[in-house]
């Protein structure tokens, strides 16, 4: 694995480096020392898999608070997805800050979006498949959300957006989250 710095305070962009030949590939995609030397905790207390059937699915933006902030190692296991991670820690450097990144089942790569980030992705293909490892347990009365249009984060996302929740459709502007 190659690990690179995203532009946002400790996230990071994953490359897995698989070795094939005739029968396909091989390529690690989790190493706890490899994780912890790059700052990262390598604890995680749930895996999720999220499957949507049409390209322009919208999901997001939400992430938990302390204590139960979750940091997520996501991975694009089938389609394309364009994922976008936003710094909501307001003593950040980064704070309100966005990056996005596509993950596919071709280009082999994941993110970590470190704790108290919101999250979201927008799929690009039809049957589009999503694995992610999250290190808290989910805790209603710690989650919090956006509009993935909310104009004072300003994400420019690649395509149109056809299918979205009606919770997350409705979540309130940045503006007046309490």
């Amino acid at each position: 694995m190659t690990f690179e710095p995203l532009p946002l305070k400790d996230a990071w962009l994953i490359k897995l480096a698989p070795f094939g030949d005739d029968r396909g590939h091989y390529a690690r995609a989790w190493c706890a020392k490899e994780f912890e030397e790059h700052g990262i905790d390598p604890t995680f207390v749930q895996m999720n898999t999220v499957f949507s059937k049409a390209a322009g699915t919208m999901r997001g933006m939400h992430w938990q608070t302390d204590p139960a902030a979750e940091p997520k190692f996501v991975r694009c296991i089938r389609g394309a997805l364009y994922d976008v991670m936003v710094d909501m820690r307001p003593e950040s450097a980064t704070y309100k800050q966005y990056v996005g990144v596509e993950l596919s089942t071709d280009n082999q790569t994941m993110v970590y979006v470190p704790g108290n980030f919101a999250h979201g992705f927008l799929t690009l293909e039809n049957d589009t498949e999503a694995c992610y490892m999250v290190g808290e347990y989910y805790t209603p009365a710690c989650e919090r959300g956006f509009r993935h249009d909310d104009p004072t984060i300003g994400i420019e996302w690649p395509a149109d957006i056809t299918v979205i929740s009606e919770k997350d459709k409705t979540w309130p502007l940045l503006g007046v989250l309490k």
